[in-house]
């Protein structure tokens, strides 16, 4: 039992070291700049050199108790870890601006006193010279990102471009920035946004205000429409009530006969004010129903063919029971009273 806790309790202390490696390897080296005479100068107005950290990932790292050095010899695997952390200069604690934010940046003032703040550090940086600048992990082992800079005019600067990495002039130099927004050639809206509103509110008022723009357009649309469709309505039972009814006749009949005051003026007295297009669609039917012998053939004789009926019978029958001069016995021969019809 003792044996599989501490199997449990080393798995769960490599697991948290390798998170924790894990979170170390998004922070990188951004910026640097050896040479200081114009460009930021620190809380107490001088000018020195400076080197900047950024934060690659969408989480908050705190960079404290990692490791900034400018010495080569920290390269040398032979070193164990207390030689090599004694080359180095810590990033220390009680510094709330340690704790990085996603996508973030934080500018370290080197060749300075420790004593004036959290981010001022001890760290060597030769301004005549190229300058090696390597980050390292709080275990004082892993390194976590190294650079070498080139020799550098006054205010120039070194950053890093993804992979790659290239001066800026001093009009180009972004302490505290993203490189890729703040560079003349390379500036991005997308990125300048995201600067602009770290945490997404402007975007949120932005999408919310898109969404209730439109809801009041709509709702402003419907209404006109309810209003036209309800006028409308109003309209066309004022127009079917009775005192219009004859009104709307009135204009109807006079339409007609305005039409066919037209046709009498055009095409004759003798046309009534009916169209000539009538009398050519009477006329071209006639002459069809006379080409297809629609029409009967009459002979002008009315005949009549005689039909037996069954009414002299029904009669006789009728009327036995009625005639006094016939005998009781109904098997008797009936004398028919009535002439049958031929």
């Amino acid at each position: 039992m003792t044996n599989l806790r501490l199997l449990l309790g080393s798995l769960a202390v490599l697991g948290s070291m390798s998170v924790f490696g894990q979170g170390a390897r998004n922070i990188v080296i951004s910026e640097v700049l050896t040479r200081n005479t114009q460009s930021i100068q620190d809380e107490y107005g001088h000018h020195e050199a400076w080197v900047e950290l950024a934060n690659t990932s969408f989480s908050t790292y705190n960079v404290r108790g990692m490791y900034l050095t400018t010495n080569r010899q920290v390269l040398d695997e032979s070193l164990t870890a207390p030689q090599r952390i004694s080359l180095m200069t810590v990033i220390p604690n009680g510094e709330d601006r340690t704790n990085l934010g996603a996508r973030k940046f934080l500018l370290f003032h080197c060749n300075s006193d420790p004593a004036l703040g959290k981010l001022y550090l001890s760290l060597p940086v030769d301004s005549t010279g190229s300058v090696f600048v390597a980050l390292y992990n709080g275990n004082g082992v892993e390194l976590i990102d190294s650079v070498t800079v080139p020799v550098l005019a006054d205010n120039e600067s070194y950053a890093r471009f993804g992979n790659t990495w290239k001066k800026l002039s001093a009009d180009e130099v972004t302490p505290g920035h993203d490189n890729l927004i703040q560079s003349n050639a390379t500036a991005r809206k997308i990125d300048q946004f995201k600067e602009n509103d770290p945490h997404g509110f402007a975007m949120a008022i932005m999408a919310m205000g898109i969404v209730f723009l439109c809801l009041a357009l709509l709702s402003v649309f419907f209404t006109i429409f309810g209003i036209v469709m309800r006028h409308i309505d109003t309209a066309k039972k004022v127009a079917n009530t009775q005192p219009i009814k004859p009104i709307t006749k009135t204009v109807e009949m006079t339409a007609e006969i305005g039409r066919k005051t037209s046709n009498i003026l055009q095409e004759g007295l003798d046309k009534k004010g009916i169209d000539m297009e009538v009398y050519m669609a009477v006329i071209g039917m006639a002459l069809r129903q006379y080409e297809d012998d629609v029409h009967d053939v009459e002979s002008g004789i009315i005949t009549i063919k005689p039909k037996e009926t069954g009414w002299g019978d029904e009669y006789s029958q009728m009327t036995h029971l009625h005639d006094p001069f016939l005998p009781s016995d109904h098997n008797a021969p009936r004398i028919p009273t009535t002439p049958e019809l031929k």
